[in-house]
């Protein structure tokens, strides 16, 4: 199936028009709305006014939709960024499809180890660097662009769009799914279709579209010996350590010689690993070595692609993060911590539940602390947790956007699963009742969350274009 004449005219306004999208982009980056610190709140708030002016600009109906503070740990409170929701199109003889995207960042300076500052948008070997290029101001400008070079071609969008654009997902996305549990009967009532572009192809040369994630829980273990940190020159040899203590209990949570997850009952719900699914891994585009290469290790647990690929998304993992209270500055320091957090979390997968996994966490914790018959104070805290999901690669939404894909790269997607959390997208999904689409933009060495970020020029003004055949094809299909 192929593009009409006026989708094409579309896709030659995006590549004479490049610079002026890029423009867009420059001005985007340039915006420090880093959503983590408190510091830059009044910057993230901006930043959803400014794509508010943008979408008013192309005639997009906008409001805003506050969610109250947030709460710090010091006391004190800050107003959360409103949610902008966005409006084009009211015919109801055309399907309406919902945009979501997120305007915040992570934190960036250029001595993180930056070539360059990250708040300024600095092309090099048609590379387009900076904070938020790819993660995710890119790809929701790319969708601000599509709109424009419709209406700069004089050419009818050939569906209603509505946009759900926060500044808070890289902080939890406090308050949105409620927020859009609250939208059902209203904004969101008439919505046919949900269409994501929050993640990456898995290579640099193929597109593909996402129809899995995993879920994520998060704890935090706390152990603490002392009512003051202690000389160890004074107090050690003396006193059950914290530290001590929960370095052991961190031990205890995997068994790397096999590298499972050592938590009794944490598989019992893991879905069997089919054939089918082996065939598919086995068929995508991606190179074993380039990624190890990119990690910057000799040795992976598995050095096979399908191993490799499903342990990153159809197997739960357990990642430890870090531990709070112990020293961690240049030089040293001999100090026993009086207390001590240690963080970690399991990635889930289908079928397994995030309150189940907790409880058999927290059970296995304290089973293992009681062998220690320490006397020290200690607790599991399970800190939060989102499910997993999986969507139906054969409905309306995603052969439209296979269909756009083939006509715009010449080449079949890899139909890919992510091993992160998008926590929103089941949320949409249950609250709609309708496809869930992540269609991703950026390339797999995007370098989203790292040092020099970056989106290649081709993918974002090809993104553009992915974007309006993927409308067209919804419209027709």
């Amino acid at each position: 199936m192929e593009l009409s004449e006026q989708i094409r005219q579309v896709f030659s306004y995006a590549d004479q028009h490049q610079e002026e999208h890029i423009n867009r982009l420059r001005e985007a980056v340039a915006i420090r709305s880093v959503s983590q610190q408190k510091e830059f709140r009044n910057e993230t708030i901006r930043v959803v006014n400014h794509f508010k002016t943008i979408l008013e600009s192309l005639g997009a109906t906008c409001q805003l939709r506050e969610l109250g503070n947030e709460d710090f740990p010091d006391g004190t409170k800050a107003p959360l960024p409103p949610v902008l929701l966005g409006q084009l199109g009211s015919d109801t003889n055309k399907r309406t499809v919902c945009v979501y995207g997120h305007l915040d960042v992570q934190p960036a300076l250029k001595e993180d180890g930056w070539n360059t500052e990250p708040f300024e948008l600095i092309e090099k070997d048609g590379k387009l660097f900076g904070r938020g290029s790819t993660d995710d101001k890119g790809p929701v400008l790319a969708w601000i662009n599509m709109i424009d070079s419709f209406k700069k071609c004089s050419i009818p969008i050939p569906v209603n769009l509505k946009f759900v654009f926060e500044g808070m997902e890289e902080a939890g996305s406090i308050g949105l799914h409620q927020l859009i549990k609250s939208l059902k009967s209203t904004f969101l009532k008439d919505v046919d279709y949900i269409c994501i572009s929050d993640s990456y192809w898995l290579g640099l040369s193929r597109p593909c579209i996402t129809y899995g994630l995993r879920g994520n829980v998060y704890f935090y273990v706390e152990v603490e010996c002392a009512k003051k940190d202690l000389h160890s020159g004074v107090y050690g040899g003396a006193v059950h350590e914290a530290m001590t203590d929960l370095v052991y209990l961190l031990s205890k949570l995997t068994d790397e010689k096999n590298g499972r997850i050592a938590i009794p009952g944490v598989m019992d719900q893991v879905r069997p690993f089919t054939n089918e699914e082996r065939t598919l891994l086995e068929s995508l585009d991606f190179d074993e070595c380039e990624y190890r290469e990119e990690i910057g290790t000799d040795k992976l647990r598995f050095g096979d692609k399908v191993n490799i690929l499903a342990h990153r998304w159809r197997f739960p993992c357990l990642s430890i993060h870090g531990i709070e209270g112990a020293f961690f500055g240049p030089g040293s320091k001999t100090v026993i911590p009086q207390k001590v957090i240690g963080k970690f979390s399991i990635r889930l997968v289908p079928d397994q539940d995030p309150d189940d996994i907790a409880a058999k966490v927290i059970k296995y914790l304290n089973d293992e602390f009681a062998k220690l018959h320490s006397p020290n104070k200690f607790k599991v805290i399970k800190m939060k947790g989102s499910r997993p999901w999986l969507g139906d690669t054969n409905d309306t939404n995603y052969n439209a956007a296979k269909l756009a894909i083939k006509n715009v790269y010449g080449t079949e997607p890899d139909m890919t699963r992510e091993g992160g959390s998008i926590p929103v997208t089941l949320t949409f999904q249950e609250v709609t009742g309708k496809s869930v689409l992540l269609l991703p933009i950026g390339s797999a060495d995007d370098g989203a969350h790292s040092q020099n970020e970056k989106i290649n020029r081709k993918n974002y003004i090809d993104g553009c274009k992915v974007f309006a055949a993927y409308l067209y094809f919804i419209s027709i299909l």
